[in-house]
């Protein structure tokens, strides 16, 4: 596999989150030491977007004033490749003017991103959420994979997290992303050990000082459960995981979902009410949240849970070093040559 190529507190993104992640979640996380991200349409209209990146930049750029630059984690930019975006040209044009070192590409290929992040040095991602989106993200020429799989809030997939990193390992050796499910850094430990570099965490995140979540929302996760999500393609289109209680609070009943609407990602035009601002989303990680907390104390805590992981781990009697099928399967490959990357 490529090695990693930030230097990280942890393997985690701050996952892109509609309508949540704005500049104050993305500077956080990063000042946290892991990847900030948000999706370009949460800024509308484009001047709004030119002064979230401006924001965001300038942000970071104080920041290593106040810390050491290798604590602080790169941004991210999340952008819609869907045909029905009229707003893409724009948003493309931002990001070559601010240079995200990673942009992440939803709902479309990542081929118009390519060129331009790859003329600044920076790193184009593809959320997929099947073996052929994988494949033709691939072959499109994207550096790595954000495999949306079952249990991801928002748009999800329906591959279970370790099925889909194990499948896409089979033909890839870039960069993975694996999000679905993951709220906590013993889920972050195990989706490493699985094959992937990162983990995308978004659900983690709704309910942080910094979200731009309404407190009835970041309420809403913090009492729930995996029993109060539902999966619907009613509201946008497009399968999405629901908050049960949300869409009672409109009237609308999660055991009768409307049929699903024509899609449509048009980041120049308002946001449907219903469409994300009412009816709001989470993943299955939820039942693992406890209270809206500042981003920083969420990573505190996420990098305790990871290092109590790894420390398990290793005090396997079956994972120690001088165990005897870990001489016979581990010290033969401490000769080996490292394949060049």
């Amino acid at each position: 596999m490529t090695p990693a190529p930030f230097n990280l507190r942890l393997p985690v993104f701050a996952a892109p989150m509609f309508l949540i992640s704005g500049p104050q979640l993305v500077l956080a996380a990063c000042k946290a030491g892991i990847i900030g991200a948000f999706p370009t349409p949460n800024a509308r209209p484009i001047s709004v977007l030119d002064e979230w990146m401006k924001q965001i930049t300038e942000g970071l750029a104080r920041a290593r004033d106040d810390q050491p630059a290798a604590t602080i984690g790169p941004w991210c930019a999340n952008l819609v490749t869907h045909s029905t975006n009229t707003r893409l040209a724009e948003d493309l044009a931002l990001i070559a003017h601010y240079k995200p070192p990673v942009v992440v590409t939803a709902l479309g290929s990542p081929k118009p991103a390519i060129e331009v992040v790859h003329g600044y040095g920076g790193l184009v991602f593809a959320d997929v959420t099947t073996l052929t989106l994988a494949k033709k993200a691939v072959a499109a020429g994207a550096d790595g994979l954000a495999c949306v799989s079952a249990g991801a809030g928002g748009h999800t997939g329906a591959l279970s997290p370790f099925a889909f990193v194990s499948a896409v390992r089979d033909f890839y050796d870039g960069y993975v992303i694996v999000g679905g499910g993951i709220s906590d850094g013993w889920g972050v430990a195990g989706a490493v050990a699985s094959g992937a570099d990162f983990v995308y965490m978004g659900t983690r995140f709704i309910p942080t000082v910094e979200s731009l979540a309404a407190d009835a929302y970041k309420q809403m996760v913090v009492d729930g459960t995996v029993d109060d999500l539902i999966v619907s393609a009613g509201i946008t289109g497009t399968a999405a995981s629901w908050l049960k209680p949300s869409l009672r609070l409109l009237g609308i009943d999660p055991d009768n979902m409307p049929a699903a609407p024509p899609r449509s990602y048009d980041s120049s035009r308002p946001v449907e009410a219903r469409k994300w601002v009412d009816v709001w989303a989470a993943g299955q990680g939820l039942g693992t949240i406890r209270a809206v907390e500042p981003v920083a104390t969420v990573v505190d805590t996420l990098e305790r849970e990871y290092l109590q992981a790894l420390s398990r781990m290793a005090g396997l009697p079956y994972a120690k070093p001088d165990a005897p099928r870990a001489r016979e399967i581990v010290a033969p490959l401490a000769t080996q040559p490292v394949a060049a990357t």
